[in-house]
Formats: structure tokens, C-alpha cells, sequence
């Protein structure tokens, strides 16, 4: 009985050490945190299950290959949901206070364009570039969790690396470039200054709004500077009461409006390449906002 106890602790402890990681592989496969926490946890008991019939040795390989499946499993299901979906779906913002450490990039694993653009993919190219161009597993790892050959996942990872390459920045900005432009976009949209606003923002920029059919939000992407500036003005206009805090947006400077009992209304991500805004990604849902 004691050496089953000693084992079962072992094996929550290996698990609890290894949970970090895999909650970011399963939030970068499915884009909502509660759905990759539940994963996360679901997976801790069918690893209890396969350490009694063998013992699991190594527990961060095993769970990296369970959850991504299981992760897998789940986007195929919840993309028949967001099919039927109000408006865009975008995915959950991770909101944290701004990070002080000096970092010469953002992350591009939890980068919030990155999550958008992996919503264009289908969920087995999402699965096998996450596993592979992200967490850098091996092929034949990441077969044994999309449930297909090697070489069948190469091709799928290499179609998404065309995808992602042309759905993200063409050069990464460094953390200083990303909140100096953020200001100046935060500067003309509270003075309303329309002509600053449409400076700071590139001519071909894409605005996307999720309200979730709960809240008022574009139906569809709103395109270019002129009128994606012209929207956010209405959009300051209407919340005039609301408080703007400057946050981290899945690592990077964005933007957050809280209500006056401090509950948050919107969360605001911008996309930036070079020195102007290349996407805004408005989440209003209030199910994507707790």
C-alpha cells in the first residue's frame, strides 16, 4: 500500500511539474483556456489508468502526446460549434500585468495574431505545426498524436508553416517598438483624433471583433485604416465611463477597458509589424472576458 501511495505521489508531482507546458500546448491547439485546462485534467486520470497497467516513465513525453490528442479530439467537435458562431470567433485572450523583464521579442508561442491565424488551419495541420514548429517534437511523436505517419504529419506541419508565414508579421518587434506604437494608438483613440489614428495604423489593417451574440460586435472584419480608425472612435465614444488599463495580451502590450466596478469589457490586441498596427482583435464576448 505504501509503495502504490509512493508511486501515485511520484506520478502527481511529475504531472503537476509538467502541467505548465501542457496546458500551453493544449491552449495553442484549442484557444480557450477552461476547455485546455479540462483537457489537462481529464488526461491526469487516463495517466493514472496507464501507469497501473505499465508504469509511465517518462510523464511529460506521455502527456505532451495524450493531451495534444485529446486537445485534437476536442477542436474537431468545437469546430462544428464555431461554425454556427456569431460573428468571429476569436480566441481567449490571456490577460496578465505587464511583464518587466527586458525581452528582445515576443514569444511566439503565446503570441495572440499567432492563435488567430492557426484558426484558418484545420485542427490536424494545427495539432502537428503546434507539436512540431512549436514544442519541437519529433515526427514520429507527433504521428503518434494526430494518429497518422510521419510523413503524412510533415506535409500536414509544412502546409501549415505556409499558412502561418503568411498570416503573421514579416519581422518581429521588440517589446520597447510594440508599447511605443501601442501608446500612440492609445494617445489618438482617447483624443479622438482621427488623422493620428489612421497614422498609426497600417493601410491594409484588419479590425476583428468577437462579441459572441452577446454583445454588440461586427459581424464581419472591418478593412482598412480609414474605416477600422472611424470604428474605434465610435467604439470610445460609446464606452466614454469606461477605464483603459495597459496589459499583457498573451505576452504582448495591449490593451483592456473595464467597467466602474472594475469588470473588464473589452480586451484589445494589437498586431504590430515594423511601426503601425497591422490587426486588431476586439474581444467583447463576456464569456472570453472573466
Amino acid at each position: 500500500m505504501a509503495g502504490r501511495l509512493s508511486d501515485q505521489q511520484r506520478l502527481a508531482e511529475a504531472y503537476d511539474a509538467a502541467r505548465p507546458r501542457l496546458v500551453r500546448v493544449a491552449y495553442s491547439i484549442l484557444g480557450t483556456r477552461a476547455e485546455s485546462e479540462d483537457v489537462v485534467a481529464d488526461c491526469w486520470l487516463r495517466l493514472v489508468e496507464a501507469d497501473r497497467r505499465e508504469p509511465v516513465r517518462d510523464v511529460l513525453g506521455w502527456g505532451t502526446v495524450a493531451v495534444a490528442r485529446a486537445a485534437l479530439d476536442v477542436l474537431r467537435s468545437a469546430r462544428v460549434r464555431r461554425e454556427a458562431y456569431v460573428g468571429p470567433w476569436l480566441p481567449e485572450p490571456v490577460v496578465t500585468e505587464p511583464d518587466p523583464a527586458d525581452r528582445v521579442t515576443l514569444d511566439d508561442s503565446v503570441r495572440y495574431a499567432l492563435l488567430v491565424v492557426l484558426e484558418q488551419l484545420t485542427p490536424a495541420e494545427r495539432t502537428a505545426w503546434v507539436l512540431h514548429d512549436l514544442f519541437a517534437m519529433p515526427f514520429a511523436e507527433v504521428a503518434a498524436a494526430v494518429g497518422r505517419t510521419p510523413e503524412a504529419v510533415r506535409q500536414l506541419a509544412s502546409r501549415a508553416r505556409r499558412h502561418v508565414s503568411a498570416g503573421t508579421p514579416r519581422v518581429d518587434v521588440d517589446r520597447d517598438t510594440h508599447h511605443r506604437v501601442l501608446e500612440a494608438f492609445l494617445v489618438a483613440a482617447a483624443g479622438g483624433d482621427l488623422t493620428g489614428l489612421v497614422r498609426v495604423l497600417d493601410p491594409d489593417v484588419v479590425l476583428t471583433s468577437d462579441g459572441g451574440g452577446a454583445v454588440s460586435a461586427a459581424r464581419r472584419p472591418v478593412l482598412g485604416a480609414d474605416r477600422v480608425a472611424r470604428f474605434l472612435l465610435g467604439v470610445v465614444r460609446k464606452g466614454a465611463d469606461r477605464t483603459v488599463a495597459v496589459v499583457d495580451v498573451n505576452g504582448a502590450p495591449g490593451l483592456v477597458l473595464l467597467e466602474r466596478d472594475g469588470t473588464r469589457s473589452a480586451v484589445v490586441s494589437l498586431t504590430v509589424d515594423g511601426d503601425r498596427v497591422v490587426r486588431v482583435d476586439l474581444v467583447v464576448a463576456p464569456a472570453k472576458l472573466a
